[in-house]
């Protein structure tokens, strides 16, 4: 399933370096064996490549002290969350030290007379909600990793989800942060509250992959629980009504908490495997999320309901409890592990189209799927257009790999003729960084460049990522210390 990458810019941890990082954190604070690296050099993407050295502070003093290791001995960093990530992002291109933040994972303050949250970087997404919804509250975003991804790594890739249509991304609920910069400084950016004098530094960094500051601490927004909430099922017989019915809606002035769509060949692989209660012989279906005032989504689900229908719905199913509503999710929350049922392997994009757009995009996707061989399966944000094609192939037969990566470029150049985008939540990292730069022109990539050796002149901070070569701060097999 995976392409080996080496553009190591260091042979190895010196052995200065190690006894300074075992002075800092002991010989449980870190891993230098092969065996147990292996574990290290590989995220949700394709791509991998092993690091030298894994450590696992537990304070932001450990990090800053780490950093000023990596900076003395010419180490490349690269900041760890849970490894979920879907571009390539903690991904070791250089070697060097991975540092994982597993260990700082305690949630700091709850202040629900403020509606905040302070945060390590290692809190569990999920946990965040659970901390606060006895009290009647919840963290907005909400990835379809939200069990396991990490609230660092959500603001690194600026993540997602289902239920960001109405509530937003994660750079919209997160207030301030605290960092380490490349030289070892720690430095704060926002706060509590709601809107800081100077700069935004904290949406500059939001959403920037690890390539200027190591976040050790984060203030998230909290939201109250809405009155009510209402899920639909909106099943239909071709794919065109289905994505016609989004723009229904939207033409209503109706924002859902979440539009999210299934075509055929998903919904059959993730019925098969949760037992969700989807129609196995829909060409596809759209699970529709309303929350609010009791008055205003009950008169939503009716107005969405004659919408779907007018786009030719052939059932709009109404959950009945909260039981039935959890297993219509069970279903969309549960889809990656369903494809894996079916597939060896599988490679995920995340292009973004403008609303109208939706089917076009689709048969450009059917048309790939046919051009490459390839069996091509949808999930996706429809209310943002945020599109996920699934491309199945089997990395035991050769090229296989090769054909999905190109078929996912092709999906990602139609995304931006159609005034869309080249990611709307798993970022570029390595796996984009070359796209990149057709959604971008030659300046806006050098002012980018700008911004990343402003903070970090050595490029020691997640080389190799987010910018295409010749823009970025790391050419093949550069040595370490390069300009961009």
């Amino acid at each position: 399933m995976f392409i080996r990458v080496d553009l190591r810019l260091t042979e190895m941890i010196a052995p200065d370096a190690l006894r300074q990082v075992d002075q800092l954190l002991g010989q449980r604070g870190y891993l230098d064996r092969p065996e147990d690296l292996k574990l290290y050099e590989y995220d949700g993407s394709v791509d991998k490549a092993q690091p030298e050295l894994v450590v696992f502070p537990q304070t932001p003093e450990e990090v800053a002290s780490l950093v000023r290791i990596a900076r003395e001995h010419r180490i490349p960093i690269v900041g760890r969350g849970a490894g979920t990530g879907l571009s390539g992002g903690v991904i070791a291109r250089a070697g060097g030290m991975v540092i994982s933040f597993a260990r700082m994972n305690r949630i700091v303050e709850i202040d629900l007379a403020n509606e905040r949250a302070v945060l390590e970087p290692g809190v569990v997404n999920l946990e965040i909600t659970q901390a606060v919804e006895r009290d009647g509250y919840f963290y907005a975003p909400d990835p379809s990793s939200q069990k396991a991804c990490t609230i660092g790594g959500n603001v690194s890739e600026n993540a997602g989800g289902p239920h960001t249509l109405a509530y937003g991304v994660t750079t919209n609920h997160v207030l301030g942060i605290e960092t380490v910069l490349p030289d070892g400084t720690p430095m704060t950016a926002g706060g509590k509250a709601l809107d800081m004098p100077g700069y935004d530094l904290t949406g500059l960094l939001t959403g920037s992959e690890g390539t200027m500051a190591l976040v050790t601490r984060i203030t998230v927004r909290l939201m109250r629980q809405p009155e009510l909430v209402k899920t639909l099922l909106a099943v239909y017989d071709t794919v065109d009504d289905c994505a016609d019915s989004v723009a229904e809606i939207t033409a209503r002035a109706i924002t859902p908490a979440a539009v999210e769509m299934l075509d055929g060949v998903m919904l059959r692989m993730v019925e098969e495997a949760t037992h969700a209660g989807y129609p196995m012989d829909a060409a596809a279906v759209l699970l529709i999320e309303l929350e609010g005032l009791k008055e205003t989504v009950e008169e939503q689900v009716e107005q969405i309901e004659d919408a779907c229908k007018r786009c030719r719905a052939r059932e709009v199913r109404i959950a009945r409890s909260a039981v039935e509503r959890e297993l219509l999710w069970k279903g969309r929350k549960n889809a990656f592990g369903a494809v894996g049922r079916v597939s060896p392997a599988y490679y995920v994009q995340d292009g973004v189209v403008p609303r109208t757009k939706i089917a076009p995009t689709l048969r450009k996707i059917h048309q790939v799927a046919e051009k490459y061989g390839l069996t091509i399966s949808n999930i996706f944000h429809a209310g943002d257009g945020n599109m996920h094609p699934i491309i199945l192939f089997n990395h035991h037969k050769s090229g296989e790999l090769e054909r999905a990566k190109a078929a996912g470029d092709e999906i990602l150049r139609f995304c931006i003729e159609q005034g869309g985008s080249i990611t709307g939540e798993h970022g570029v990292g390595m796996e984009k960084m070359e796209l990149i730069g057709e959604q971008f022109s030659g300046e806006t990539l050098d002012m980018i460049a700008r911004f990343k050796k402003l903070f970090d002149p050595e490029c020691c901070l997640n080389p190799g990522k987010m910018l295409p070569t010749g823009k970025g701060c790391m050419e093949i097999r550069q040595p370490a210390g390069m300009q961009i």
